[in-house]
């Protein structure tokens, strides 16, 4: 049974009594008490000089677990519950039963010096300072899954983690962190907005690890070592502020170019890293790599489909919340935005809002969808004007007859959206294209 498997159950466990997920701190003593550590060293691990508070958060866990499993949970017993838990029927994860349980009180209670060291070497270095903290998540296990699978199981070197704005790419990344930190010696995490040069990042996570090294001008070299050497995952995060506006999707701006050979690097190079890019937008190094002969996979993110995104807003007339999310797509941002509205304007009645038998578009909303529709070629926006025209899914020869656009043009162009999310192709006796019900009322908002 995988760390992660257990942080998944305790959470589910947790969450299905109070409400609320398992916090970063809980979630370090959940690891630490499943892999034998003294409340000491759980302490020292998380930066508290007392081992009476990590003390507190245990017995407090206990007590939860105990209610939900049906029988005592305590220190000692910890792991081989949790592993019993597990492998029933009922809290069953994953397929197959686990009988190993590591760091077990019948294991060796006197670990060896390279034991230790080990244990030394697995805290690392974390540098997860401007990584968002998450206070709830929701129903992406599948997901979670499948990052785990390529990242630890398979040693992808790179992946992409892609979708619209306010989807969750963000959240469901820093979430796979936080549930897989003793699986990397290094995690550094860096947002493109804060830091685009890549050189400056090469630079600062060079200098983070060792303060004292040397740079030498060929630093994709010494990153490639350090990579090579230990088991470094890097995130970076709004890979789309690379690119070019009003340009097709992925084509990166000159002074940015430079990423390309990083990237491809990152993918032909022996090593045992990985690198997590957070896009808006498909870049070419995801397109052109044969999977067959590079390790590099896309998880393209879709809304979420499950009434628990909605309740810590205060929310009433729960049998319309799934009307709710489908209306919105189960993107988080929306729905967090329509639901302050919902409380504001209509006492938190979701029912008398869908009475209004309309799509409103929040302010937040269209913020959010202004910054993709100016990053958007004049194709394309003559292209996804056009789709908002239209209730149903329209075919490439009716967009040619409507459109004043060579045939290079509105395949490039229709192309290009479906790199950034913003359309659908829908695949029947002949291919049709169409827009989202946000995205259309939007461009209707827009063009008014």
């Amino acid at each position: 049974m995988t760390i992660t498997e257990v942080l998944q159950l305790v959470d589910q466990l947790v969450q299905k009594k109070t409400g609320e997920h398992l916090d970063d701190l809980e979630k370090a003593v959940v690891q630490g008490l499943w892999q034998g550590k003294t409340y000491n060293q759980i302490a020292d691990e998380c930066g508290y000089d007392s081992k009476n508070y990590i003390g507190d958060i245990s017995r407090k866990l206990f007590k939860v677990l105990s209610e939900q499993i049906g029988e005592n949970v305590n220190k000692s017993n910890f792991s081989w519950t949790i592993e019993r838990a597990k492998n029933s029927q009922f809290f069953g994860l994953v397929n197959g039963n686990v009988t190993w349980c590591p760091f077990s009180p019948q294991n060796d209670q006197n670990p060896s010096i390279n034991d230790q060291d080990k244990t030394s070497k697995s805290r690392g270095y974390h540098d997860l300072t401007i990584a968002p903290k998450i206070t709830h998540f929701y129903d992406r296990t599948t997901e979670l899954n499948t990052l785990s699978h390529w990242l630890i199981d398979q040693n992808t070197r790179l992946t992409s983690v892609l979708g619209l704005s306010g989807i969750g790419k963000t959240t469901l990344v820093k979430q796979f962190v936080d549930l897989n930190l003793q699986h990397f010696d290094i995690i550094i995490w860096k947002n493109i907005k804060l830091s685009p040069s890549l050189d400056s990042i090469l630079t600062e996570i060079l200098t983070s690890i060792n303060p004292d090294s040397v740079l030498t001008d060929n630093k994709l070299t010494q990153i490639l070592n350090l990579f090579r050497d230990q088991k470094c995952l890097i995130i970076l995060d709004d890979i789309q502020e690379l690119f070019i506006k009003e340009k097709s999707a992925g084509q990166y701006k000159s002074e940015y170019r430079d990423y390309q050979p990083f990237l491809t690097m990152i993918t032909e190079t022996e090593h045992q890293s990985s690198l997590i890019l957070i896009s808006q937008e498909k870049c070419q190094e995801m397109i052109s790599l044969d999977e067959e002969l590079y390790p590099v996979k896309c998880l393209d993110l879709e809304g979420l489909d499950s009434i628990e995104i909605l309740k810590n807003y205060g929310l009433q007339d729960q049998d319309s919340w799934s009307t709710l999310i489908q209306l919105y797509e189960g993107n988080p941002v929306y729905l967090k935005d329509i639901a302050s509205l919902i409380k504001k304007i209509f006492s938190g009645k979701v029912s008398e809002f869908l009475q209004e038998n309309s799509l409103i578009i929040t302010e937040g909303i269209k913020s959010r969808l202004n910054q993709i529709f100016e990053r958007l070629s004049l194709i394309e926006q003559q292209i996804i004007i056009e789709l908002s025209q239209d209730n149903h899914p329209v075919s490439r020869e009716d967009l040619r007859e409507r459109l004043s656009l060579s045939s290079m043009d509105l395949i490039n162009g229709l192309d290009s959206l479906t790199k950034r999310y913003l359309i659908k192709i829908i695949e029947s006796d002949q291919v049709l294209f169409s827009l989202s019900p946000v995205v259309r009322e939007y461009i209707k908002v827009r063009c008014d």
